[in-house]
């Protein structure tokens, strides 16, 4: 779409953009100068984010991969590209579901479905020692975030936020199916007050883990109910709203 001169990343918005595609950020030097003409104190700067997709240069955005440009003005703005890509590709602050796959010393190898393992260090836990150690088996599932992400780097996981609280990351029950969805399904689950998730806990009672890498644990009462949300999520994504709404009342007896 954008050709080498670029054009507006505003006028891309809801558009196909493809990979050498390079957008402008918005610039407001009428609205900067008649600060200045009026004596107000300029706002302070905002951060505009770059999300998965895009990549910075002098011109602006050089977009990195195929899809729908999307952008949100909450929180100073943001803009990233939304595609239907399998293949994850570790980004530094996305959570994600990891499978332990070996140790190594002091370290835990993580599959997190990208194109190498993460690590894990046993003190990237909330209260672990070295005489307190969490008790982490190969086979478990690991629910992170990542602190290290780049093409140059090992990717690399902790379960503590900042302030070294777990804030609900950790080991995830033995109990409970894991299942791979498109990363583009998991946003719109992540989106606040996704429909699908609100429809879903008016089924049954359930216990979800969202990762960023297209992996959903599910838990439910029973194996039976398990299953049926599976199968729901699965095939949200290829339904329209009513289809949905219709299974949902089909499967509650409405």
């Amino acid at each position: 779409m954008a050709g080498e001169r670029g054009v507006a990343a505003e006028e891309c918005v809801g558009q196909v953009v493809l990979p050498g595609d390079v957008l402008h950020l918005p610039t407001h030097p009428d609205e900067d100068g008649e600060r200045l003409r009026l004596g107000a104190r300029p706002a302070p700067p905002t951060r505009l984010l770059c999300g998965p997709g895009l990549r910075r240069c002098d011109a602006g955005l050089l977009v990195t991969k195929c899809g729908l440009l999307r952008h949100r003005q909450a929180g100073g703005g943001a803009y990233w590209v939304d595609s239907q890509q399998k293949r994850y590709v570790p980004i530094k602050g996305d959570h994600a579901i990891g499978i332990v796959t070996a140790k190594a010393g002091d370290v835990f190898k993580l599959d997190v479905g990208g194109s190498e393992q993460a690590s894990l260090s046993y003190l990237a836990f909330e209260g672990a020692t070295k005489r307190n150690r969490p008790n982490v088996q190969v086979g478990d599932l690991i629910y992170g975030q990542f602190v290290v992400a780049n093409k140059d780097m090992e990717p690399e996981m902790v379960c503590i936020d900042s302030s070294g609280r777990s804030s609900g990351m950790g080991i995830i029950g033995q109990d409970g199916f894991l299942f791979k969805v498109s990363l583009g399904l998991i946003r719109k689950l992540l989106a606040p007050k996704s429909e699908i998730i609100q429809e879903l806990s008016q089924l049954y009672p359930f216990e979800m883990v969202l990762g960023m890498n297209g992996r959903i644990w599910v838990k439910a009462r029973t194996v039976q109910q398990t299953l049926i949300i599976v199968n729901i999520l699965e095939a949200s994504e290829y339904m329209t709203a009513e289809q949905r709404k219709h299974a949902l009342a089909k499967l509650s007896g409405n």
